[in-house]
């Protein structure tokens, strides 16, 4: 009889774990408290980006935070809090805003996101999921020289320290590239290796294929604690009753932090807000994937619509949609455009992205419990990352050797200080 894994947690990583797990075998049920792929898996902006090498904890990060404190509408923002959780995440990450730490980071970034690309690649290709994966890369947009040449020096280091390059488009190669750009821009960095798909498309392609194979996937099943034999979690209680399992994936996001007494491992992890808007496209808005980092905003063109995305704001679980907010992406990308959006907004969105203070996923098997595998605190590279974490997520719990390093992963990291 196959042995039974309980994903706790139904967004793109638990979706990804099932996968492989069915794959290889396993009784796989899927359990989330609200619907599948509904939060922050739904209305990101889809990127499938190998070159987000970087890590949040760069070099001026702490500035850019202190000076949101008193700028409510910051494209990055903390709201003022004394949370005692949210200043020792907010020290932790003071800490590692340094260059070298920087470089680190982005090592293991990069191996965990090359690996989870091909692992996509691998995915779609098998199973012909319908998506809208395009493969025309991701085009950084800027207005200004100034911006353009420091961009020019960041992209320089990307080459130099992790061989990702990418090709410079200057002046009016920009609108040939992209028509809807306006034709006075600066210029502009494309990274070839990046893809988009259509995060909801893409869930609900991955959600109907492990139905079709038998897994089991419960909604509005919230889990509320653990029945155990010594160090084996041997059933999960959850509002839709008891369930029997042999093995645990943990994959709830930016929730992960409210388990941390119950699976006795630190989980330090907090929500970091962003906003999605998303319209019908009208005639000559862009058909490419791009970001303009001088507004920090991106943009993403699907069939016969358009989304813009952006923020980064630790304001808790506040769950409200701004009109602010919402207007400050549309305002971030018009400026760019030969033709201003102006189509009414279909869909309004907020997602609570799982942030780490040191902007590395939680991936391994809990410190205390023997069965209990952790997939959580993929920051704001969640849906990037998720193929990947479904096939290491599967290689732990058959407990064969890591395809890639797990170590800078591993839970018991934050344990060790």
């Amino acid at each position: 009889m196959a042995e039974r894994v309980v994903v706790v947690g139904g967004g793109i990583i638990g979706l990804s774990c099932a996968y492989y797990l069915e794959r290889d075998g396993f009784d796989v049920t899927v359990i989330d408290q609200n619907q599948i792929a509904a939060a922050c898996s739904h209305g990101n902006c889809g990127y499938i980006c190998p070159s987000h090498v970087l890590p949040l904890t760069v070099p001026g990060a702490v500035k850019m935070a202190l000076k949101s404190l008193f700028t409510p509408n910051a494209p990055f923002r903390v709201k003022p809090s004394l949370d005692p959780d949210l200043l020792s995440w907010m020290w932790q990450f003071a800490k590692r805003c340094n260059h070298d730490s920087m470089i680190a980071a982005g090592h293991h970034l990069k191996a965990i996101l090359d690996f989870s690309m091909q692992a996509y690649r691998d995915l779609i290709e098998k199973e012909q999921l319908n998506c809208e994966w395009r493969d025309d890369g991701l085009m950084y947009a800027f207005g200004s020289e100034k911006s353009l040449d420091a961009f020019a020096r960041e992209d320089a280091l990307l080459q130099s320290e992790f061989g990702v390059g990418a090709r410079r488009f200057d002046g009016k190669e920009v609108c040939a590239w992209e028509p809807s750009l306006r034709d006075d821009l600066a210029g502009a960095f494309l990274y070839e290796g990046d893809a988009t798909v259509r995060p909801d498309a893409l869930n609900k392609s991955l959600r109907d294929l492990l139905v079709s194979r038998g897994v089991q996937l419960e909604e509005q099943c919230a889990f509320s604690g653990l029945k155990k034999k010594g160090a084996k979690v041997v059933a999960l209680e959850t509002s839709g009753g008891m369930l029997e399992v042999d093995h645990v994936v943990l994959a709830v996001g930016a929730w992960s932090a409210k388990w941390e007494e119950t699976f006795q491992c630190a989980l330090p992890v907090q929500p970091g807000k962003g906003y999605s808007v998303t319209m019908q496209a009208p005639a000559g808005s862009p058909v490419k994937s791009m970001l303009f980092p001088e507004k920090r905003v991106g943009v993403t063109p699907m069939d016969g619509y358009l989304r813009f995305g952006s923020m980064m704001e630790f304001s808790g679980y506040d769950s409200s949609i701004p009109k602010a907010r919402l207007q400050m992406l549309r305002d971030g990308v018009n400026p760019y455009l030969v033709r201003p959006i102006e189509q009414a907004v279909e869909e309004t969105w907020y997602g609570w992205r799982p942030m780490t203070y040191d902007s590395l996923p939680i991936i391994g098997r809990t410190p205390q419990l023997s069965n209990v595998v952790l997939a959580t605190g993929h920051n704001m590279l969640g849906l990037s990352m998720g193929a990947g974490t479904g096939l290491l997520v599967a290689g732990i719990i058959r407990k064969e050797d890591p395809l890639i390093d797990l170590n800078p992963f591993d839970p018991a990291r934050f344990q060790r200080g």
